[in-house]
Parts: C-alpha cells; sequence; structure tokens
C-alpha cells in the first residue's frame, strides 16, 4: 500500500534524483531507520525539490523531506531530528490508525494541500485520492508527542545530539513569522507551538548525561551534502502556478 502510494507521490511531486544527494538521505534514514524498526521493512527516503518547507512518511518506511527543510536547517542532528520523527510516524502506524478512522467518510479535499498549498495544482488528484483514505489527515497532539519521543530516542540511539529536534522546531517558528506562505504544508500536518519546544527538551532532559555525552551533532558530509543540494539548479514552480 505504501509503495503504491509512493508512486503516486513520485508521479506529482518532483524527486531529487541527484545520485550524491539520494546516497546520503539514504544513508542517513537507513542509520536511523535500523535502530527504530525491528520489523526488517525496506526503507526509502527522498528529498523532493521544493523549497516549501516540509516532510511527510508513507506506510511501509516511505519518507519524503523538502528541499528547503534541508537547506535551512544548519546542522545534520536538526536533519536526522526530522526524520526521526517521520520514522516514529511509521513506527508507530500512525498513518494506519488514521486510515482506519476514515474508511467510511469523507476525509475532505482540503487535506490534498498537505502535499502543496496549491489546491487546483497537478497534484491536487493525487492529494484527494490519498486524503480519501486518511494518508494525510492531521495528526492527534498525541501521535505528534508520540512521534517526537520515538525521534528522540531514535536519534540517541544512533549516536547524535537530540537538541537538533527543539532546534528545528525553532527555526520552523522563525520561519512562520518570515514567511509564512513557505511553512504552511508543513504547519497543517505538524502542529508546532513553543510548548513542543519545551515538551521536546523535557524528554531531552530525561536522559542520562552520560549517554548524551559526545553525541554527533553536525559532520563534514552532512554539511558538504547540503551544499551540494543548495549548488542544484532552482527547483522547478509548483505545477498550477
Amino acid at each position: 500500500m505504501g509503495q503504491t502510494y509512493a508512486a503516486q507521490v513520485q508521479e506529482q511531486l518532483p524527486i531529487v534524483r541527484d545520485p550524491e544527494i539520494v546516497r546520503y538521505i539514504n544513508v542517513l534514514g537507513d542509520s536511523l531507520a535500523r535502530v527504530a524498526d525491528d520489523r526488517s521493512l525496506t526503507w526509502h527516503f527522498y528529498v523532493v525539490d521544493q523549497m516549501d518547507i516540509n516532510a511527510f512518511a508513507l506506510p511501509g518506511g516511505y519518507i519524503f523531506v523538502n528541499r528547503g527543510l534541508i537547506e535551512r536547517a544548519t546542522n545534520l542532528a536538526e536533519v536526522a531530528g526530522v526524520l526521526g520523527h517521520e520514522i516514529g510516524h511509521v513506527t508507530q502506524r500512525h498513518s494506519i490508525k488514521q486510515m482506519q478512522k476514515a474508511q467510511g467518510a469523507n476525509v475532505g479535499v482540503t487535506l490534498g494541500c498537505i502535499l502543496t498549498n496549491v489546491c487546483n495544482s497537478g497534484l491536487a488528484q493525487t492529494g484527494i485520492n490519498l486524503a480519501a483514505n486518511g494518508v494525510f489527515a492531521k495528526f492527534s497532539r498525541d501521535d505528534e508527542a508520540e512521534a517526537d519521543a520515538e525521534g528522540v530516542k531514535t536519534v540517541i540511539r544512533a549516536g547524535i545530539d537530540p537538541n537538533g529536534i527543539p532546534e528545528m522546531f525553532r527555526i520552523l517558528l522563525e520561519e512562520r513569522k518570515e514567511r509564512p506562505g513557505g511553512v504552511e504544508s508543513f504547519f497543517l500536518s505538524h502542529p508546532v507551538e513553543e510548548s513542543r519546544i519545551a515538551a521536546t527538551q523535557a524528554l531531552i532532559a530525561k536522559y542520562p548525561a552520560t549517554q548524551l555525552r559526545g553525541l554527533t551533532k553536525d559532520s563534514p558530509n552532512f554539511q558538504a551534502f547540503r551544499t551540494r543540494l543548495k549548488a542544484l539548479p532552482p527547483s522547478p514552480p509548483p505545477k498550477g502556478r
């Protein structure tokens, strides 16, 4: 099912195909997924060639993160935190639960805008099809909190500094103040408030200082990946614009 949905998304969203970008995001994603999941899933990670900030997960281990989010991040820990959070949505089966709730109900056309804030774009039909099954329904606060907790746990297990998670939330909140349209899609599916920063910091504080000491915050390989991404040709305009 996730494979089918992922194929639909790739038909409608521009995906970065640069081999080095593809390799890096999958190496990073796999390093997180293998410590978060014991079901032997084959995980797939994609960079979407859009400057709007967004990230989302599909059932079965398909994770998409927008180029704009990676370019606005400042270090490895921030992007790893986003991936860890999305991995948490998959391992905790949040999308499946949303789909079960949506069965037999009309979720609504506006949910198609989770993928893009242009509802009348070429993506709209795919977005609406997926939304009708509840795939992109807005997660509950409990689901988001659970994914945050899973993200913190996952990055620590992978040897990465979990403080990248609240740091990324701060970047997103600042971006919303300065350029609200660029983060609209992310906030539709991932409501972020100041309280969520405090909540993730509280989660991190529960871990012994010895366990958090020496964790990786950044790396030359990540900065080379981000620099290469920024050097690619400009993202294509969203369909319909």
